[in-house]
């Protein structure tokens, strides 16, 4: 099917560039098909399960109902998380209601508060400024041993018991973890919580629309059918094997070509929407950990991997742009952009500021107009100085346009890995840090990372 939602890749063409663009040959549709045809393959044989989710309508009929039984008795939901345990959420939240403090009430549901770092002061004053009887809270990690998460729960358990008392506190807990294993998965038993559970085939940071970001989006008053419709919708378009009808896959050879054929190592994602700003972070996770590794499928030493850096339109024009225009050719742009704005203001025709150049030549036009000038002002700056860059174009910010985005962007990353012939799905990197922090921490079995790497014994107050 043709999405509403556009990719445009003309300012990435030598035509518009110069040299430091690409060819038309240069996207190989041969590669696209062969990434296309490898990706179905790890799908069909259950290797990779991220597709399959927005297929799952009796896990977002369970959710939908859990979160509507619960939503009247809380003003708050404390999420605990990190990685895409939190980022999804988080993303999804900030997209539909808004980013924080200026959130819309959402049919005066929950306030979701995510709770990513272990930070003693930012931890605390979550816990000073959250009512602990009118709030509850959503424990995420597929693993159910992630130390951040496992160690903030604790606190947080003892401040809920504290308010409410045990047994109320069980009642307003909720865990989302692996289905057969974890030391969360046997705590939930044990406490009798709710448990929604992550299937086994799907990642962490590819996990938005299973119920890592399905439950919170329930609790906080999003429609989430509406985000696996999106999301479904998106499925078709990026199995599709014909290149003009599949944005994801134009937009992965695109991505997969600057880096490696022109040296663009860097991609910036410039948001052009306030609500587009948490879903930016949310992608910097699921680009880098996913492409960014040393090895590929052959076991070569490949180095892989573009670094993603967010910034946000119009205010980062005035912070980054510079540098973006002179400075090292070694980027490439990827603007996230929105047809409709949520609202729109007028800029008024005030009388005594007409006769002010600066404000004449502004008055009377919708604030909109001056948003979409600023955004395409940039675009034809860095194609000017010849810095390839490229379009993303959604009709609107809802819930059926971010699920078939966010679903647009995994299936981008399965398919880039395709390329590069890298496993975007793992991450060696990561799992190392975390075991030396369990041998640091004093945890049985890792005492020879703590041998290695840190004191004999560490000394923690």
């Amino acid at each position: 099917m043709n999405l509403p939602i556009r990719f445009n890749a003309q300012n990435v063409l030598k035509s518009a560039v110069g040299e430091h663009g690409l060819d038309a040959a240069e996207l190989d549709t041969k590669a696209a098909l062969d990434a296309l045809i490898g990706f179905r393959a790890r799908v069909d044989s259950g290797e990779v399960g991220f597709p399959n989710l927005p297929l799952d309508q009796n896990t977002a009929k369970s959710v939908d109902k859990f979160a509507s039984d619960l939503r009247g008795d809380v003003e708050s939901v404390l999420l605990l998380g990190i990685g895409g345990s939190a980022l999804g959420p988080s993303a999804l939240d900030m997209a539909i209601r808004g980013p924080h403090p200026v959130q819309v009430d959402q049919k005066r549901c929950p306030r979701l508060y995510v709770m990513d770092n272990i930070d003693p002061g930012f931890v605390s004053a979550f816990l000073e400024n959250l009512n602990a009887k009118r709030t509850a809270v959503c424990v995420i990690a597929k693993s159910g041993g992630t130390a951040e998460t496992l160690s903030t729960f604790m606190i947080v358990h003892e401040w809920l018991v504290k308010a409410v008392g045990g047994k109320k506190a069980a009642q307003r807990i909720v865990a989302v973890t692996d289905e057969r294993k974890g030391d969360l998965l046997e705590i939930a038993k044990a406490e009798k919580y709710k448990t929604f559970f992550i299937p086994a085939d799907v990642g962490g940071r590819f996990s938005v629309l299973s119920p890592v970001g399905l439950l919170p989006a329930a609790l906080c008053g999003l429609d989430i059918k509406k985000l696996l419709h999106g999301a479904h919708d998106a499925n078709t378009a990026s199995w599709s094997r014909t290149l003009e009808t599949n944005p994801a896959m134009q937009s992965a050879l695109v991505h997969h070509a600057l880096d490696t054929k022109r040296g663009k190592t860097i991609e910036i994602v410039f948001a052009y929407s306030a609500y587009l700003w948490g879903p930016a972070f949310w992608y910097r996770q699921l680009w880098a950990e996913s492409l960014g590794k040393r090895i590929n499928r052959k076991g070569e030493v490949v180095h892989t991997g573009q670094t993603p850096v967010p910034a946000l339109g119009v205010t980062d024009q005035h912070s980054q742009v510079q540098l973006y225009v002179e400075g090292p050719n070694d980027k490439m742009f990827t603007f996230w952009a929105v047809e409709k704005p949520r609202t729109d203001l007028k800029i008024p025709e005030t009388k005594q500021f007409l006769q002010y150049d600066s404000c004449a030549y502004l008055a009377g036009k919708k604030l909109s107009s001056l948003f979409h000038a600023e955004r395409m002002a940039t675009e034809a700056a860095l194609t000017e100085a010849g810095r390839p860059n490229c379009r993303w174009m959604l009709p609107r910010v809802d819930e059926y346009y971010i699920g078939a985005f966010f679903q647009l962007l995994e299936f981008q990353t399965a398919f880039c890995g395709e390329l590069y012939g890298i496993n975007a799905f793992d991450q060696p990197g990561v799992e190392l840090a975390k075991k030396i922090t369990n041998g640091l921490m004093g945890r049985k079995g890792y005492e020879d990372y703590a041998q290695k790497f840190g004191p004999k014994k560490l000394q923690v107050s």
